[in-house]
Order: C-alpha cells, then structure tokens, then sequence
C-alpha cells in the first residue's frame, strides 16, 4: 500500500466531518435569523391587512351656507374571511358616505358596511370578492406581556408599514376610549391611519386590531391599544347574525370599595363593588337592588373590578339568571337577576 492510499480514508474523513460541520452552521444560522427576524410572519399576515378609504359629505357650518364639504379619511383593516368580511374600528367608516378597501396587492374594491359597534370601536365590512387571503387568527390566552409582536397598516396614507414591539400590558380596561375595554396595550408604533390594522403575533396569526393611541402631539409615544382578536372575532360574528352585538346588561353604576373609601364612608367592608347608580326599568332596580348596597359576588366570583364585571354580564345571553350575594346596611342578602338586552346606547364619538 503506498502513501498517497494510506491517507486517502483520513482526507476523506475530514472533508465530511468540515462538510457536516458547515451545514450544522449553516441550519443554526438560518434559525438564528428566523428567530430574530419578520420576514415570515409578515410574509403570512400582510396579505390580509387593507387600506380604507372613507369619504364624509357634510355641511358647511362656519359660512351658514349650503356649500357641501367633502373629506377622504384614511384608515386599515383586516381581511377576516376568504369571501370578504373585513374587521376595522368604527371610527373609521363612521358617518362615511362611501368606503373602498385598498388590497395588498393594489386592486381596489367598494365596500358595503354590514355593522358597526360603537361600545367596542368595531365595525364590519364586506367586499365582493372571493379566495381572499385571509389573515389566521390567534390564540389570546397564549398572549403573555413581554411577547413580541408586529403592527400592520397603512400610517398617515404612505402604504402598507410593519412596526415592531412587544405586549406591554393585557386587559386594559380603564382608559375611557370606549364602553367596553379589554385593551392589549403594546409599545410598537401606531399612527393615524394604522387603526383598524393588525396586530400579530411572530406565527403571523392575528391577535389584535389596532384601535387607538396615547399620545400629546398625535403621532406614536409607545403607548398604543388593540382590541383582542378574540373579542373582535365575538363582535363580528353577532354583527354578521344579527346586525348588532347582543349584550345584556345590569343596569347599575358600582365603584371598587378599597380599604380608605370603607373606613371614610363606614362601610361594613372593605371589599366589593358600592353601587352608586340604579337605571330606571333595568334588571337591577326590578330586582330590587339599591344606591349603597355592596356588592360582594356574582355568580360565586368575588366582584372587585366594575370593568371586568360589566364585560362579563355583557357577554352572556339576554334572558340569563345571574346571582348577586350584597349587604345593604348590616344584612347580608342574595338575589337572582334575568338579565336583559342593554338598549341602544348613544355614544360621543370619537
């Protein structure tokens, strides 16, 4: 056996240990950069994300003349459904005297507006197309604070734009914007244009609408809203049903009791909702409750926060029985309630 034989199954060896070697490296490297980049979640999602285009005719007050002023406003949505139902924010279409639906890939297309729920800024729309790309939705029960997410829309009218952050904040539910608020709050640049767009998660799935800013000069500070896509989901399919979301209602006005506010007022608890006001001919005052009474449980779920108690008697069923367990003066009381559809509310606009 000559030399150049002896070495050949060593040479051999270590080109398929450097070759295994290279692509070992080359795989982590390709993870690496699926894993820190967007590319691919919004290669799935930004398909199903649309401009809108809204036109508003109204009078000219300022003159007190019949001069009619015609404004085009600008907003974004997501494509909810392959046969066209599209969800945006209701500020967007409202008062709209015609709406058209810019696709991703620049067709444009006028819009019929199925509903639109003000108590939640939603609204739905439905475009005669089919095999539309529709964007996949999300599971909101994963979503933790510190996940990083994407914002997709169409900001200040310059075209399509992916912002990037993270989940700041879940559940929202004070902020004043709407009647109804279970926020997901994020730090990724929304501006004017971007409601109604999405908000994804890195799988490219939708987890939230953009709905709104904090802001002192009106562009992004880090500080922006979207509605779960869970509860959007909830609000367009009772759109696309019946017209309007159901919801039924107590008719009671309540404040979290807090340890100061029980030792200044005297309150026999500490804990609890205060009722504060009771509509007349509402579920509350027919079964009897009143202004003072504490509320202490519902349904056997301890009642301290009047925003997350509000959004869960809206989201049962008009005609279910709800038990109260109160204390009014030093007694203790426990009342069942039917709940009944919340009327028509007439909200400010934004």
């Amino acid at each position: 056996m000559n030399q150049k034989t002896h070495w050949t199954p060593l040479i051999i060896a270590i080109l398929v240990g450097t070759c295994i070697g290279l692509a070992t490296l080359l795989i982590q490297e390709k993870q690496r950069t699926a894993n820190t980049g967007y590319a691919a979640p919004v290669k799935k999602a930004a398909p199903a994300v649309v401009s809108i285009y809204t036109q508003v005719i109204r009078n000219d007050s300022l003159t007190n003349s019949n001069k009619v002023i015609r404004s085009i406003n600008l907003g974004s949505g997501v494509i909810a459904s392959s046969d066209g139902f599209i969800l945006t924010n209701h500020h967007v279409i409202q008062n709209a005297s015609s709406i058209v639906v810019g696709l991703n890939d620049d067709r444009r297309i006028k819009a019929k507006l199925i509903g639109s729920d003000p108590s939640t800024d939603l609204a739905v729309l439905k475009i005669n197309l089919t095999n539309l790309p529709s964007i996949k939705l999300g599971n909101n029960d994963s979503v933790a604070v510190g996940d990083r997410i994407l914002a997709i829309g169409n900001p200040f009218g310059i075209g399509q734009t992916v912002t990037a952050g993270i989940i700041s904040a879940k559940g929202r539910n004070s902020i004043g914007l709407n009647s109804y608020e279970n926020f997901l709050q994020t730090d990724a640049a929304i501006n004017p244009g971007n409601s109604g767009g999405a908000l994804v998660n890195l799988k490219g799935e939708l987890i939230g609408i953009s709905s709104a800013i904090y802001s002192s000069t009106g562009g992004s500070q880090g500080i922006g809203f979207a509605t779960p896509a869970d509860d959007a989901l909830q609000v367009m399919t009772d759109i696309i049903q019946y017209g309007e979301v159901v919801r039924s209602y107590l008719g009671m006005e309540a404040q979290k009791i807090t340890p100061s506010l029980a030792e200044n007022l005297s309150l026999p608890s500490d804990h609890g909702l205060l009722v504060s006001e009771i509509s007349e001919q509402s579920p509350a005052e027919k079964a009897g409750i009143e202004v003072g009474d504490i509320i202490i449980k519902i349904n056997n779920n301890v009642s301290e926060d009047p925003f997350q108690i509000r959004n869960m008697i809206a989201s049962l069923k008009p005609g279910t029985t709800v038990s109260l367990l109160g204390i009014r003066g030093r007694q203790s009381y426990q009342v069942d309630v039917a709940l009944e559809k919340q009327p028509t509310m007439k909200l400010i606009s934004h």
